[in-house]
C-alpha cells in the first residue's frame, strides 16, 4: 500500500512537536540502578532533577520504599515543600531520615543512618512542580543490604537405617544477599571422598537415597554470601534396621514366658525333695507297703508246693477261700496303714519335744545372760568394797604415823619388856600341863622348850 505526501508530512510534525515538548519536560535521575551497603552502615541515596524552569514557584520532593517481594506495599519516608522549606518525616524513620535539599542546583539526596535487613528494598524519588507534569519526575533504585551469614544449623531428617531414604539440612537464619550452600563429605577416617552416587545436593539440602553403612561419616555444610561464609558439621552413623514394636514384644514375652516356666520347674523339684525328706523322717520304706510276709529262718517263699501267687493258688483254692484271703489282706493293709499313720503322729510329737528342748535351752540361755549380768555388778560391789578399803588402809597408816610422832611406841615396848620379866619369873609355864590341869593330856617327852616372843 502507497503512502501519500500529506500523510508523511503530517507525521514528521508531529514527531517534531513531540521532540520540542521533551526538550523543556521535568527530568529526575538516580545514578545507579543498585546500590550495596553492609548492615548498620550510614548511607546516602543521590537523586537530581531539572525543571523545564529555573525558578520553579513551588517544588514537592518525595522519598517512598517498596519492597522487593510482588505486591509489596510502598511505604512514605518523608516529603520536602520548597515554599515553606518544611520536611515531613514519618514516624518509622524519625530520626533516621534527612533530606538533603538544594532546588537551584536540582539536588534531593536522602541520608539514612543504621540501615538494617529492613532497607533491602526499592527506593523511588519523586519531584513534583505545578505545570511541569511532562518528561520524567520520578526514578528507582534498589538498596542491598549486605548481612554475613549466621552460622548455619545441620539436621537430620529420616531414620538412618540400612536402605533408608534421609535428608541432611543446612539453614543460616540471616544472610543478605541470600547465601548459597554447599556439602562436602568425608568418610569414618576422616578421609575426603566423592559425593554419593544416591543423592542429590539442592537448596542446602542434601538427599541421600537406600544408605547402607557406605554412607556413614562426616558432613560439612558451608553457607556463604559476598561477604563471608560459615559451616557446621554432622556426623552420620547408618546403623541396621530396629526391631519393631511386634518383634520386640515378642521377644519379650517369650523372655518372660520362659523364666516363668523356670520358676514352675524349680518350685515343683523343691516340693518333690521336701517330700521325700519329710517320708524318710517318718521312716516310710516301700517294703512297708507290701502285703507279703518275709520268708522266716528255714522255710521257704514256696510252702508245701504252692506257686508264689501272693500267697495262693487261685486253681487250688475255691472262690470262698479266695475270699477269706482278700479279707486278710486288707485288714493287713489296713493295719499298715494305721502303723504308718502312728509313725507320723510319732514323728509330730518328736518335733514337738525338740521344739520344746529348743524353747528349754533359749530359756537357760537367757538364766545365762541374767548371772552373768549378776556376776558383773557383783564385780562392781567388790571393786567399790576394795576402794573403801584402800582408803581405810591410807587412814590407818596415817594415824601410824601420828602415833609414831606423839612418843607412845616407846611405853608400849616398855610395857611388853615388864610383862615378859614377870612372865619369866612365873614358874607355872615350866609346870607340866597335867599337874596345872588334870584333865589336860601329858606334855610329850620330845616337845621343844616354850619360846618368848616379843610381843
Amino acid at each position: 500500500m502507497q503512502v501519500s505526501a500529506m500523510e508523511r508530512r503530517i507525521s514528521t510534525l508531529t514527531l517534531l512537536c513531540l521532540v520540542l515538548s521533551g526538550v523543556g519536560a521535568l527530568d529526575v535521575n538516580i545514578p545507579k540502578e543498585v546500590y550495596e551497603y553492609a548492615r548498620g552502615d550510614n548511607i546516602t541515596l543521590p537523586c537530581s532533577f531539572k525543571p523545564r524552569d529555573p525558578n520553579p514557584s513551588l517544588v514537592i520532593i518525595s522519598w517512598s520504599a517498596e519492597g522487593a517481594q510482588a505486591n509489596a506495599k510502598e511505604t512514605l519516608i518523608l516529603t520536602y515543600y520548597s515554599h515553606s522549606e518544611v520536611i515531613d518525616t514519618k514516624s518509622l524513620y524519625e530520626g533516621r531520615a534527612t533530606l538533603d535539599v538544594d532546588v537551584p542546583k536540582g539536588k534531593a539526596d536522602l541520608k539514612l543512618s543504621s540501615i538494617t535487613l529492613a532497607e533491602n528494598k526499592v527506593f523511588e524519588c519523586r519531584v513534583q512542580i505545578p505545570g511541569d507534569d511532562e518528561g520524567k519526575p520520578a526514578d528507582t533504585a534498589r538498596v542491598v543490604v549486605l548481612v554475613a551469614p549466621s552460622t548455619p544449623i545441620c539436621k537430620i531428617e529420616g531414620k538412618a537405617e540400612y536402605y533408608q531414604n534421609i535428608n541432611l539440612t543446612c539453614k543460616s537464619e540471616e544472610g543478605s544477599p541470600p547465601p548459597t550452600y554447599t556439602w562436602d563429605s568425608r568418610d569414618v577416617r576422616n578421609v575426603p571422598r566423592a559425593p554419593l552416587p544416591r543423592s542429590t545436593d539442592k537448596g542446602g539440602i542434601l538427599s541421600l537415597f537406600n544408605i547402607s553403612k557406605e554412607a556413614s561419616g562426616f558432613y560439612i555444610c558451608t553457607s556463604a554470601n559476598k561477604i563471608r561464609s560459615a559451616t557446621c558439621n554432622i556426623t552420620l552413623a547408618v546403623m541396621p534396621p530396629s526391631m519393631n514394636i511386634g518383634s520386640t514384644a515378642g521377644i519379650i514375652g517369650g523372655v518372660v514366658a520362659a523364666l516363668i516356666a523356670l520358676i514352675i520347674i524349680i518350685y515343683c523339684c523343691c516340693c518333690r525333695k521336701k517330700k521325700k525328706e519329710e517320708e524318710y523322717a517318718m521312716g516310710v520304706r516301700g517294703e512297708e507297703y507290701s502285703d507279703k510276709e518275709p520268708p522266716r529262718n528255714g522255710e521257704s517263699r514256696h510252702a508245701d508246693g504252692q506257686e508264689d501267687n501272693h500267697g495262693y493258688d487261685d486253681r487250688a483254692r475255691s472262690p470262698g477261700d479266695r475270699s477269706d484271703r482278700y479279707e486278710e489282706r486288707r485288714e493287713r493293709n489296713y493295719e499298715n496303714r494305721m502303723d504308718v499313720d502312728n509313725r507320723g503322729r510319732d514323728y509330730d510329737d518328736r518335733r514337738s519335744d525338740y521344739d520344746d528342748r529348743r524353747s528349754d535351752y533359749d530359756d537357760r540361755r537367757s538364766d545365762y545372760a541374767d548371772r552373768r549380768s549378776d556376776y558383773d555388778d557383783r564385780r562392781s560391789d567388790y571393786d567399790d568394797r576394795r576402794s573403801d578399803y584402800t582408803e581405810r588402809r591410807d587412814r590407818y597408816s596415817d594415824r601410824n604415823e601420828r602415833y609414831d610422832d606423839e612418843g607412845r611406841y616407846e611405853d608400849d615396848r616398855r610395857y611388853n619388856d615388864d610383862r615378859r620379866d614377870r612372865r619369866n619369873d612365873d614358874d607355872r609355864y615350866d609346870e607340866p600341863y597335867d599337874d596345872r590341869d588334870p584333865d589336860r593330856p601329858p606334855v610329850p617327852a620330845n616337845k621343844p622348850p616354850r619360846k618368848d616372843y616379843d610381843v
